[in-house]
């Protein structure tokens, strides 16, 4: 469940970049989203295969 928390608490960190991205035109900020969503990205990737490999040992 780290995984899990790690996930929605990096969701959770990139929601003031969203704001100031889309509500305010922020650059800077979308710059920010950009780069956390690549960290979602590779984080996600992380996740899928730590599920495979603990399925594949049962």
């Amino acid at each position: 469940m780290k995984r899990y928390e790690d996930l929605k608490n990096l969701v959770v960190a990139l929601e003031s970049d969203f704001e100031k991205f889309y509500d305010k035109k922020n650059q800077a900020a979308g710059t920010r989203v950009r780069k956390g969503m690549q960290d979602l990205k590779n984080l996600a990737q992380d996740i899928r295969v730590e599920v495979q490999d603990i399925k594949n040992e049962g």
